[in-house]
Formats: structure tokens, sequence, C-alpha cells
């Protein structure tokens, strides 16, 4: 086994950081690092980066392998500005109007949802009378929810004194203590319809809305404050624009070399094997999911609040069918559809709850060729179609159920009119299943990874200096603040603000 010592890959006065996975979290961490004049190299094991954030080439067609969009887009330019450059230089970045359009009623009604509040208004009105009242009141008490929230969603929490700070007894009176996101909504609407569209952003985080805490309203209303972006090429270019500043920083990106384990003196964390390769690190930061982390690069009896045994106790978040289609036409369908089923509750809770699949289903359809040309030959499409499932621990047999389901999601689209021909249109056809995700490197198949229920957020989820081991450092949707690209971008702040306080690396 081949040993590569301090000597031979950097200059000894330097720190040096691993990054462990080039999924957004890690690549933007490496990017604040080394832009701080840190020694950082990421380790990945795909041949890519981007992790459940990287782009999907099938045949002539390319596509999101998982985010299909960018919401509240001035934190990540904050970050490149952090290291001197402009987001926009690297990714050209377009705001969708509308934003989505939903369908209800197998597509019979739809409600074209944008970020004009004046637009928004007559839009709900007309077709629910009454309601539009509950637009403008959400609006404006959401606005003050979040400034009250956001202090704590980029701030660390790793202290329960945290619960008594300023920053926290100042939001406490706007977490909805109490109140599932279904009864927020449910203050400002009556339409059922209407809370539906502003609640099932709960399944950003891989939740039902009736159980999924009531201060998430605010992921409703930042989608209508800040609006919904495309980048050109898919949201995959964020982090193919964050590996090049990484770089260009004298950073180091080692593709295809995944890591194996941590290497540990006692509880102290002092490198890896990576590809039977070991090197030395003074810190290491995980960007990798968390659960999977755990359980596959720590020696089993080294932890205890996370260790193997407790994290089987954890609430998960659900997972995600996925079918990628390139098809030799273009659809005049708008760029975000998402179908509800016609009992949308019941839905959820089979997939939340009862861990099985729903005979009528609610799904998810990308059609970015609309706008952006580079995903598909002229003339042709890449068509992304997402089905939330259950996750892996309802040991669904997929192996079997693969094409079953993906004929089923076939004939879901083709009962809704703008797709009713897609079947004599599909050159390429590729699916990914939950078991497709959990073999990716993704606990349980759970793609928005752990739960974000209250006894799992803040203080309670892991921390972004790991309380466990020493040296080591978290990003990513399973620390904090949570799942979601602003989110985990936060995540990456917190860390390397964490990692400059208190370890002195990039001061």
């Amino acid at each position: 086994m081949r040993d590569y010592s301090h000597r031979e890959l950097f200059n000894v006065s330097e720190k040096r950081v691993a990054v462990i996975g080039a999924g957004p979290g890690g690549l933007a961490a490496a990017m604040i690092l080394a832009s701080r004049g840190v020694s950082v190299t990421v380790f990945e094991k795909q041949p890519f980066v981007g992790g459940r954030t990287s782009r999907l080439q099938v045949g002539e067609f390319a596509f999101d392998r998982g985010p299909t969009f960018l919401n509240m887009p001035y934190i990540l330019e904050e970050i490149f500005e952090e290291t001197g450059r402009n987001l926009h230089d690297y990714v050209e970045m377009k705001r969708l109007e509308p934003m989505y359009d939903l369908y209800f009623d197998r597509g019979r009604r739809v409600l074209s949802m944008t970020t004009d509040r004046d637009e928004m208004f007559e839009a709900i009105e007309a077709q629910f009378p009454g309601n539009g009242e509950g637009y403008e009141r959400f609006m404006s008490e959401q606005a003050i929810k979040l400034s009250k929230l956001m202090p704590v969603l980029q701030t660390a929490h790793d202290s329960l004194t945290d619960y008594v700070s300023l920053r926290v007894l100042k939001a406490l009176p706007f977490l909805s203590i109490g109140k599932s996101l279904y009864d927020v909504l449910s203050e400002y609407f009556t339409s059922e319809e209407l809370k539906y569209a502003f609640t099932f952003q709960a399944k950003y985080l891989g939740m039902s809305a009736w159980e999924c805490p009531g201060g998430f309203s605010i992921l409703s209303y930042m989608e209508h404050a800040y609006g919904v972006h495309h980048p050109i090429g898919g949201v995959n270019q964020l982090c193919t624009a964050m590996a090049r500043v990484i770089e260009e920083e004298g950073g180091s990106i080692r593709l295809g070399e995944g890591v194996d384990r941590l290497l540990l003196d006692g509880k102290s964390v002092n490198g890896l094997v990576a590809n039977n390769v070991h090197y030395s690190f003074d810190e290491v930061i995980i960007g990798a999911d968390f659960a999977h982390a755990m359980t596959s690069l720590v020696p089993n009896g080294t932890l205890s609040r996370w260790s193997p045994e407790q994290l089987q106790k954890k609430r998960y978040s659900c997972s995600t069918f996925m079918l990628y289609l390139g098809l030799d036409r273009l659809y005049d369908v708008g760029h975000h559809t998402i179908h509800f089923a016609d009992d949308y509750e019941q839905n959820v809770k089979e997939m939340t709850k009862d861990l099985k699949l729903s005979d009528d289903f609610s799904f998810y359809v990308q059609n970015a060729s609309k706008i952006d040309p580079t995903l598909a030959p002229a003339g042709k499409s890449s068509l992304y179609v997402l089905v939330p499932v259950p996750n892996n621990l309802s040991n669904l047999p997929w192996e079997t159920l693969e094409p079953k389901m993906t004929e089923r999601v076939l004939d879901a689209l083709e009962t809704r009119s703008p797709y009713k021909d897609i079947r004599d249109h599909i050159e390429v056809k590729q699916a990914l299943t939950p078991k497709d995700w959990e073999a990716f490197g993704v606990y349980e198949g759970a793609t928005f990874n752990l739960g974000h229920n209250l006894s799992q957020m803040m203080y309670f989820r892991p921390h972004n200096q790991f309380e466990e081991l020493d040296h080591v450092w978290l990003v990513g949707g399973g620390t904090h603040p949570g799942s979601g690209l602003p989110t985990i971008f936060e995540s990456a702040r917190i860390t390397t603000n964490l990692l400059r306080d208190r370890a002195g690396v990039g001061q």
C-alpha cells in the first residue's frame, strides 16, 4: 500500500484540508477555503463533480440528475464575491416567469405561479374567489418571518444555550411551533388546492405538509419573493463553476478517487484513505451524504450519538423515482409543471407513512429545452420526470418495480393532453430508482437526507463542527441548516467560518 507523506503533497507550513464529496456543499466550502489561501483537496468517487447535483448524459441528451432550479441566487452570488468573482461570469442564469404551472384534476385545470404580485392576486381571485386577501397577507407576514429566521439559518447551533440566544428568542414567535406547514397555510387560504400550491414545497425536504414544521412556510415565500432561476446547461453548471474556481485558486479535485475510511487516533481524525492510499490532513470536511458517510467511513464502535444503530432510528426523507426522456420533438409546455394526485393528502400519506406506492401519484416535469438549447439537438428535447416515492425503508422491490413504474409514469404523462403521444417520440430513456440513489451513496435512498422534524433540526441535527470526532466538519443537507441548495450553500459558509474562527484555518 502506498503512503504519501505531508511533504510530498503539500507545503508543510500550510493547513491542509480534505473535502470528501464534490457535491454543492463540498465544492462551496472548498472554493471559500481555497480563496482564503488554504491548501484544499477534494475527493470525489465519481468521475464527475456535483453528486446529486451533477449532469447526466444519455446519448445526445443532457439532464440534471437531481435539483433543477435555483432559488435565492444571491447566496451563491455572495460566495463567489467572497472569492473576488462574479457568478454570472461563470454561469448564464435565466429567471423563469411563470415560475411553474400547477395542474389539478388530471391536468384539466392549471394555476400558473408568478412573482408578479398583482398578477398572482388576480389569478387566485379568478379561480379561488375571496382568497386573494390571504395571498397578500401571506406575502407580507412571511417577509417578516424570513427576516427573523435567516439569522438562525446562517449561524451554527452546536450548544443548547443557542436556544436562549437573542437571535433564537427573536425568531421563536415565528417558528409556528406546534403547527404543521398545512396548518399555517390554512390560516391564509380556504381552498385546499391553494393550500397545496403553497405547501408542496415540503417535498423539497422530502416531507409531508401535514408533518413538516410550520416554520417552513418560508419555503414558498422565498420562491415568490426571489423567483426561480434556470442556469443554462442545468443546475449542474453551478457545480462545474465552483470546481473551476477551486482549481483557479490552486485547490485540487481528485475525481474517481473515493474515500475508503477516515484515519483516526482515538477520536481525532488526522487523514483518510482513498483508493488504498493514505493521506494526512489537518482538518476533514465531510460533504458526502451524512448517514452514508458515518456508516461507511467510520469504524463501527467509534460513534455513539450518530452510530449506525442510532442512525437507523432517525427519520429520513422520502425518495424519488426519476425518468429521463430524450425526445425527437419539442413540447410547448411550461418549464416546470407539477401534477397533483386527485387525493393529494392520501398520496403524501402513503409515500411518507404507509411506505407504499400510490395508485394515483403526484409528479413533476421539467421541460427545460423550451428555453435551453444546450440540452438536446436542435428540434429535440430533454424531459425530466420526478415522482416522490418512499425511501428504501419501505423494502419495495425496485429491481422488478422499475419497468412497471416506468410504464405507469408514461401512462400518467399520456393522460395529460400535452404529452398524449409521448411514447411515439422517445429516442432515449433512463430510469433511476431509490435503489440506484442508495448505490450512488444516499443512505436508504432518502434523496433529501435526514428528515426536518423539530427533533432533527438546529442543535439536534449533526453539527457543522462534528461533535463526535475532532478535526471533522460537515457541510450539505445532513447538517445545519438542512436540505435545499440555498441552505446547503449556507452550511458551507457556516462551516468555513467555524474553521477560521475555531481552528485558525483560512484566517
